[in-house]
């Protein structure tokens, strides 16, 4: 029978670990900290922008941007629990109760895999909307809400699944050296999902990419097309490129340090990027506001509103503006169908 050691301290299984607990600060630490504080502030003040147009314009009472505010929040999430952590690191780490570390730790888990996700289903809904010729898809605002449910719940499932169980409290040897009190199973299970998912969203954009290239190639043979279609075209593999690039940069550094740590790779030095490949990816959070929502027209005015509500009590933000903006928007092809949305 296994002996577990649910009355040790933190410092127990980081010293199991190998893994270094300081009991001062040193100039590292305060560097990590004050930046990974300023990023979490940027990362919330941003997504509750974001959030806060989606509400009050009703241009963006579609799907899509039901998930772009679902994508927010996820990230709004991420942001709150990175400053959570930044709250409870360095010294401090050693002054914390299992159960602080195990919430810690969960808070992160559970934040940026609802942002993952959520971005999984933004692909899946921009692929159906471009390939069938849709501005907004036609999914119904049931389905949405399911969807998000589904999202969140998948999210708490990964994320609290350590602390009820696939731990190492019981298993000292299955110890990870990043996250010394989880089990070096569960950060293979969790880096290998993750990277499914992101060859699965690889593989929708690179298909999105391939037929938006095709359709320009046939459009450009026939002149009669309107120019703010192709225009439409340039614009949506331009963003397919930035979610691609940003999605790569951020993620794949922390999803391989995790999948080595899981591995028990004894000659990689895991413990030197840990903190850094963390901050990228909570750099994400701040990325994906700025791709799926500043790069969009009508959500810039929006924003503009909030920020500088004085300016806009003129008629400048009227529903006759909003109706001539979505007349711009709405292109249409020499067979009548509406384009996509150029800037998702």
């Amino acid at each position: 029978m296994k002996h577990c050691y649910y009355n040790e301290s933190v410092g127990f299984f980081y010293n199991n670990s190998r893994k270094e607990l300081t009991s001062y600060w040193r100039t590292k630490d305060v560097l990590v900290v004050a930046l990974g504080l300023t990023v979490s502030v940027i990362v919330l003040l941003t997504n509750l922008l974001v959030i806060s147009a989606i509400i009050i314009n009703r241009r963006f009472h579609y799907p899509i941007y039901y998930l772009l505010g679902n994508l927010a929040a996820a990230d709004l999430f991420a942001g709150i629990a990175y400053m959570f952590l930044m709250f409870h690191t360095g010294p401090r780490t050693a002054e914390l109760s299992l159960r602080t570390w195990f919430i810690r730790q969960s808070l992160l888990d559970t934040s940026l895999t609802a942002s993952v996700v959520n971005l999984l289903a933004i692909a899946v809904e921009r692929h159906q909307t471009v390939f069938t010729m849709q501005l907004h898809s036609s999914m119904s605002n049931q389905r949405v809400v399911i969807l998000i449910i589904c999202i969140w719940v998948t999210a708490l499932l990964l994320g609290l699944i350590p602390s009820y169980g696939w731990h190492c409290l019981c298993d000292l040897g299955n110890c990870s050296r990043m996250a010394p009190l989880y089990s070096r199973s569960y950060l293979t299970f969790w880096a290998l999902s993750n990277l499914v998912i992101f060859l699965i969203m690889v593989v929708v954009y690179t298909h999105i990419f391939v037929y938006v290239k095709r359709k320009m190639t046939r459009m450009s043979k026939h002149t009669s097309f309107h120019p703010r279609y192709k225009e439409t075209m340039i614009n949506l593999i331009k963003t397919v490129i930035i979610i691609l690039s940003a999605f790569v940069i951020c993620w794949t550094p922390g999803q391989v340090l995790l999948l080595l740590d899981g591995l028990a790779c004894e000659s990689c030095n895991v413990l030197a990027l840990e903190k850094y490949v963390l901050l990228l990816a909570e750099i994400n959070s701040l990325i994906n506001a700025i791709v799926y929502s500043y790069r969009d027209n009508e959500m810039r005015s929006t924003f503009r509103k909030i920020l500088c509500f004085i300016c806009y009590r003129n008629p400048k933000y009227s529903p006759a503006s909003v109706k001539s903006n979505v007349t711009k928007r709405r292109i249409l092809s020499q067979n009548g169908h509406s384009t996509m949305d150029s800037s998702l």
